[in-house]
């Protein structure tokens, strides 16, 4: 028996929330939990089933969101990091809704003839047609083409509603990016309570990026009892308050389930992967210029977060690497790579380098040595040690350094939460699970291709 079905009655077929919670880590609710804070959240994982969760890697939230979108590995959606490489050069792109390669799931139960309101969700944008509305994420900056259908951009410019806060002003004040977050998480809900209250819905799926927004500016002052720490519990004391005012508002035998994509830690150093690989050999491009100016006795380049790729000859427009020695390159890098330390206190800084034939795959494989096509995996994921951030940025003072930012992703501390009753979970999730579970409790019939595993007790 599945988890969702459990925890609310076989298979109901009923009314789904999803709430989305960017970047909030298990052990952080844990522990706010045990100190008796958000009381809403805690009653409801007191009452259900609260669990950590695995993300992806490279753990980003474009990935992430898109795995749990559709139940599959990128190497089927088609999404492999916030950037990639456009095909006949070394320019880079942010890869959106037209670069998914997979149905969703309110794509799919919206076939099945239930109708579906989504709002804010990563890689929504631009919104593709559904059976209902889609609202669509940060990649959109005009309010006039945010929505499908059409109307529901100017209903929502009626409601005052906000896509995202201004991170640029976020990286100048901190009082000015919490004043921001909690304005636009006001409005956000403002707007989901009406589109629920006034709207046909059987899945609704609501998705709070100020969270990971906020995480990135404030997780070490939290960590650190810092100036902001009250600032930051104080902001998810205000979403505690919606997720009461919205369990209220759901009918009790709706299924409420509420997740994070990753977790966070503290930032303790980013590290600039392609000035590493200039410093070492395997990159060259002209000083001063980026990846579009790369010259073809290059071995190597890097995309954010880690993603590495050989400049592999009949695959890059001036690869230099034959197929011949594409596998010696590889293991030269990824050997490199593991040896990479900080100079300040030889810390390792490479956790674990893994090939991409580990990590993404699909039906009749990828043409050439590790992909095709327009879009296609790197060759090596270096996955770093909690506390240094993976960066692409070429021509940089040294390989490490520090910005505003003072919070960084996390693999394995998202977490899951389902309001119902039950037995514990036997086994830690995966993002991608949610899929085939929520289709699974929908009465919808699932695609066979998905690599998301029905959740079972």
């Amino acid at each position: 028996m599945s988890l969702f079905s459990r925890v609310l009655g076989s298979g109901s077929g009923g009314k789904v929330f999803v709430l989305g919670l960017d970047g909030l880590p298990f052990s952080f609710l844990q522990r706010s939990f045990e100190e008796e804070r958000f009381p809403n959240l805690r009653r409801l994982s007191r009452d259900g089933r609260f669990t950590r969760m695995t993300s992806v890697i490279p753990t980003v939230s474009s990935v992430a969101w898109s795995t749990y979108m559709t139940g599959k590995n990128p190497g089927k959606h088609g999404i492999y990091g916030f950037v990639d490489r456009l095909s006949d050069s070394y320019d880079i792109f942010v890869p959106t809704s037209l670069n998914m390669t997979s149905d969703t799931l309110w794509e799919i139960i919206g076939r099945s003839g239930k109708k579906v309101i989504v709002v804010n969700v990563p890689v929504t944008y631009p919104p593709r047609e559904v059976n209902g509305i889609l609202v669509s994420g940060f990649l959109c900056t005009n309010m006039d083409k945010l929505a499908y259908p059409p109307e529901i951009s100017a209903l929502l410019k009626g409601l005052g509603y906000r896509i995202d806060i201004d991170a640029k002003q976020a990286r100048v004040s901190r009082d000015t990016l919490m004043e921001d977050a909690h304005e636009t998480l006001d409005r956000r809900f403002t707007a989901a309570f009406h589109l629920m209250d006034e709207k046909p819905w059987d899945f609704f799926q609501l998705h709070v990026m100020e969270t990971d927004r906020v995480n990135h500016f404030l997780w070490a002052e939290f960590e650190e009892g810092g100036a902001y720490r009250e600032a930051f519990l104080n902001f998810y004391g205000r979403i505690d308050e919606y997720v009461g005012e919205l369990d209220r508002r759901l009918p009790k035998d709706a299924l409420l389930v509420i997740l994070s994509d990753h977790g966070f830690c503290s930032l303790k150093k980013e590290v600039y992967l392609n000035q590493w690989l200039l410093e070492s050999g395997f990159l060259k491009v002209p000083q001063g210029e980026g990846l579009g100016r790369l010259l073809a006795e290059s071995r190597a380049y890097s995309l954010i977060p880690g993603r590495l790729y050989v400049n592999l000859m009949g695959r890059e427009p001036r690869g230099s690497v034959d197929k011949g020695e594409y596998q010696a390159v590889r293991e030269e890098l990824a050997e490199a790579l593991a040896g990479l330390t900080d100079p300040e206190d030889g810390t390792r800084v490479i956790q674990e380098v893994v090939p991409g034939e580990e990590i993404y795959h699909r039906e009749g494989g990828f043409d050439g040595a590790a992909g095709g096509g327009d879009v296609y995996p790197p060759d090596l994921v270096a996955v770093p040690v909690d506390g240094y951030d993976l960066k692409g940025n070429v021509w940089t003072d040294s390989v490490f350094g520090k910005t505003e930012l003072v919070g960084m992703h996390t693999y394995d501390d998202a977490f899951l939460l389902v309001r119902g009753g039950g037995p514990d979970i036997q086994r830690v999730p995966s993002i991608a699970d949610l899929t085939p579970s929520i289709l699974e409790w929908m009465q919808v019939p699932q695609p066979a291709d998905l690599d998301g595993q029905t959740l079972k007790f």
